[in-house]
């Protein structure tokens, strides 16, 4: 009976130890993120609540237990499996920690780069930096700390000693075996640190077009225009050619053809699409044109150029130019529009005065 007793008050005991510490952390962090508004350093770091107390409950569980069973007896019995249980605890909550502690560090400083940086290039390229490196980073410690229990197995230790002699063999394999995983992880990397693409990013794969959405250490994935997503392996975009629209600045220049008549006003055509963009919205005034880039025996092609601030401006700017020009047309110029000849053959090649009368 007593030690059941001494058992209640070490666990009980060391609950509302682990609730207040965790609690006065929790309004330390509130009032410091309320004195500091300018950095979300301190709100991030509220979301390490729970880990935080796991590891405590754990360490404090870890040393009252054997304070509760110091002789023989039932407690003492089963001393060392629970202490196992609870080191294990302790390491998965520390890694818990660790990894919700870095995000929350990372994650503040991108917040802050970002309210001091005003070029969308350099945001999506150190996005696209630092959730690889958080996924790095969560690997790591994700490693370390499942070697770290499995050392707390003497098993374990004794099988690894021996696995040691025959690590080069088993390298080897492993290396064979996940030549295209670690292909991929490589290319990973030299995504994210060479800014070939970018979170954010409009790229066209694969006759493809969309917005790059997530990049892993793996995969990337691109949200086309019509919500599709299209996933591939990042060694894709190191092993194949792909077109990136926002390389350089998401500034982009479109064109909008149009198939007309010989007789087209293309002086007139020119204006009415010089007073149109002064109108459009999403023209962001950089450039634009109306030529006449080719002709055949049944018509002239015409050319309009535009410019937009990204893609999607772009789409909508050329949409709208090629709508208002083709009614324009209709409107006020029907006869530019293209013809399509339907003259009798012996009438056209007739000479000119002994066509057949109808």
């Amino acid at each position: 009976m007593e030690n059941l007793v001494r058992l209640a008050t070490a666990l009980g005991g060391s609950a509302l130890a682990t609730f207040a510490l965790c609690r006065a952390a929790d309004l330390l962090a509130r009032f410091a993120d309320a004195r500091h508004p300018e950095t979300p350093l301190w709100g991030l770091l509220r979301r390490c609540r729970t880990p935080l107390f796991v590891v405590v409950l754990a360490a404090l569980l870890r040393w009252s237990y054997a304070l509760a069973a110091p002789g023989r007896g039932p407690l003492e019995d089963h001393a060392e499996a629970v202490s196992r249980v609870l080191l294990l605890c302790l390491i998965g909550g520390g890694a818990w920690l660790a990894v919700r502690t870095v995000a929350a560090v990372v994650e503040s400083s991108y917040a802050r780069y970002a309210g001091r940086s005003r070029d969308p290039a350099r945001l999506r390229r150190v996005r696209t930096q630092v959730t690889l490196i958080m996924r790095v980073v969560s690997v790591a410690v994700g490693v370390v700390a499942v070697a770290a229990a499995l050392v707390t197995f003497p098993s374990f230790r004794t099988v690894g000693t021996s696995l040691l002699a025959s690590a080069g063999i088993i390298g080897i394999v492993a290396g064979v075996a996940a030549q295209s995983t670690l292909g991929n992880l490589f290319a990973g990397f030299q995504i994210a640190f060479g800014d070939m693409v970018r979170i954010g990013d409009t790229v066209v794969v694969d006759g493809e077009w969309g917005v790059v959405e997530e990049v892993t250490l793996t995969f990337l994935t691109v949200r086309t225009w019509d919500e599709r997503r299209v996933t591939l392996p990042v060694s894709y975009f190191t092993s194949r050619p792909f077109e990136n629209w926002s390389r350089g600045g998401s500034e982009l220049t479109g064109t909008v053809f149009l198939h007309c008549d010989h007789s087209t006003p293309v002086a007139l055509a020119r204006a009415h699409l010089r007073e149109f963009l002064d109108t459009c919205g999403t023209w962001d005034g950089r450039a634009w044109d109306l030529a006449v880039t080719d002709t055949s025996p049944t018509g002239i092609t015409v050319r309009a150029l535009v410019t937009a601030k990204d893609a999607d401006d772009l789409w909508a700017t050329r949409c709208a130019v090629r709508e208002e020009l083709v009614g324009w047309l209709a409107r006020e110029h029907p006869g530019a529009l293209p013809k399509v000849v339907t003259a009798p053959a012996a009438d056209a090649l007739a000479p000119r005065g002994r066509r057949t009368e109808d």
